[in-house]
């Protein structure tokens, strides 16, 4: 199952160990089972504190717990995780064998504190680079808490399960049996679900805070670049984020970072998140700003309220929160999102295997996401608005060979038809000859580019007829004091590289406004 080079890193990682640990199979007569079992005798091989036990009574199958023999500490996967969730399996080993978490230890203790009794099922696909984030935190939860378990399943393996609950998405969570969460989630953001009293104590630590030099809102590449370039200044620096690594997380495979051939988007987050925690930089994530209210004199304070009632002072701000993906904003969208409307095929595209689906959009996400979908469903229905695909040559051509796609240009997509469950069908309308034609497939993927995040801005800054931040040469916005930066700004070619110059570049502009500013009357006095 594993080549030499990925046997010795796991041997290699498997040393950090410090308890013994047992993998406990529920197999049948099935290949899969035979491909588990393989797996778990080549991860025993690999340490002499891993051993395997076969016989597991568990209902999926193929199964396996991971546990701490003579203690309540189990933690099970359905499924073979590889792709994706072998870092997660690593790592699982690795804490129910005694070894910490990289965690801040006030988040350990505020697992081992919550009260009751959590059952977590968490759907996952093995091209998922959402899901990860999900299963590992559950998992250290589960090893942190002993009223707290965890399973992570495969739902490409374990399709009849995920029909019959009807997961058309992942990673998907359910609690005790309920619905819990979809989409990517941090140890935080399940913390916050769980213990209702976390966000006010949050908002009260916030509260405590002394004003900034600069204030980052936004923690993509633009908002990691600035918080550094900030930071590296000497001046009192704070980045406050939504969710740390934005758009980023989203993003699969990335081949155009200069000075690097290949990367994957959470992979990248992981380094800008660390390497923003080099400096001294105050990170405060998971917090949503709501409104920006600009000081009340020439080189004063300028506020950013939070969704949590807490509000953030700082001398100047640079605005870098990013955008996400746009909707078609057709009847039925909303109504079956999760349900067949999904909006990242890597993620979700393995549970509609053998299945019919549509890709909406003809740019380069559109192509790509209709060539991968290509190799996993039945049939691909691309749809494009304009007259033609926009996507690289290189791109369109290899889509054109695939026999299982069928692209369609100047459509209208205008409504998601459904059984009031799932997705059941799309309408289209032929914007040449006005004609309306029904498509009956399980799942759409929408990939029609991204909208930026600055409605709460629009009583306060400038902005675009699309809804940027108008921004000059500097990176300056209509408010003094007040920086933006990526794809929530003007600035032309939404690309990772073009983000970090930008944020890198209103930090310096940040500084050089603060040295330029007299302190203000008022501050003067008070000091």
């Amino acid at each position: 199952m594993l080549d030499a080079a990925l046997k010795a890193q796991l041997k290699a990682y498997l040393e950090n160990i410090r308890q013994p640990v047992e993998l406990v199979a529920s197999l049948d007569d099935g290949p899969k089972s035979k491909e588990l079992l393989e797996l778990l005798n080549e991860i025993a091989e690999a340490s002499d504190k891993v051993a395997v036990v076969t016989g597991g009574d568990d209902a999926r199958k193929p199964s396996f717990a991971i546990t701490r023999p003579g203690t309540d500490v189990s933690v099970r996967f359905a499924g073979i995780p590889l792709g994706h969730e072998f870092t997660s399996l690593v790592l699982t080993l690795l804490w129910v064998g005694g070894h910490p978490p990289k965690v801040e230890p006030e988040v350990i203790e505020q697992v081992k504190a919550l009260d009751g009794d959590f059952q977590f099922e968490t759907y996952f696909s093995l091209s998922c680079q959402n899901c990860p984030d999900v299963v590992q935190a559950l998992n250290l939860m589960s090893v942190l808490n002993p009223r707290i378990r965890a399973v992570s399943i495969d739902g490409a393996l374990f399709q009849d399960e995920v029909e019959a609950r009807k997961v058309m998405a992942v990673p998907t969570v359910l609690l005790n049996g309920e619905p819990f969460a979809q989409g990517r989630m941090s140890l935080e953001q399940i913390l916050a679900k769980l213990d209702t009293g976390a966000q006010a104590r949050a908002a009260e630590k916030i509260k405590a805070k002394d004003a900034f030099d600069v204030l980052v809102v936004g923690g993509g590449p633009a908002g990691a670049a600035a918080a550094i370039y900030a930071a590296r200044k000497g001046i009192r620096t704070g980045l406050a984020a939504e969710r740390f690594g934005g758009q980023v997380l989203d993003t699969m495979a990335i081949e155009n970072f200069i000075s690097v051939p290949h990367t994957e988007g959470p992979k990248l987050a992981a380094g800008l998140e660390q390497h923003v925690k080099d400096y001294e930089v105050d990170v405060m994530n998971l917090q949503k700003a709501v409104k920006l209210v600009p000081a009340s004199q020439p080189g004063g304070l300028i506020t950013v309220e939070l969704e949590n009632g807490a509000a953030l002072k700082s001398r100047t701000v640079i605005l870098a929160t990013g955008a996400r993906w746009r909707q078609m904003n057709v009847p039925g969208e909303d109504e079956y999102r999760n349900k067949g409307v999904a909006y990242c095929p890597h993620c979700d595209g393995p549970l509609f295997k053998g299945k019919r689906v549509a890709v909406i959009g003809g740019g380069n996400s559109g192509v790509e996401a209709a060539i991968d979908l290509a190799g996993i469903v039945a049939h691909v229905t691309l749809i494009e608005f304009d007259s033609q695909l926009r996507a690289d040559a290189v791109l369109q051509r290899k889509l054109a060979s695939l026999p299982n796609v069928r692209i369609v240009t100047s459509a209208l997509t205008t409504e998601v038809r459904g059984d009031g469950q799932k997705v059941t069908g799309l309408v289209y309308k032929d914007r040449n000859s006005d004609e309306v034609h029904n498509v009956d497939l399980e799942g759409i993927f929408v990939q029609i580019g991204l909208v930026p995040n600055t409605e709460w801005l629009k009583d306060s800054v400038a902005l675009s007829p699309r809804g940027e931040i108008e921004t000059d040469h500097r990176g300056q916005t209509s408010l003094p004091g007040v920086f933006a930066a990526g794809d929530a700004t003007t600035t032309p070619y939404k690309q990772i590289v073009i983000a970090m110059g930008e944020g890198s570049k209103a930090a310096l502009s940040a500084f050089d406004y603060l040295i330029r500013q007299p302190v203000p009357e008022a501050e003067q006095a008070a000091a």
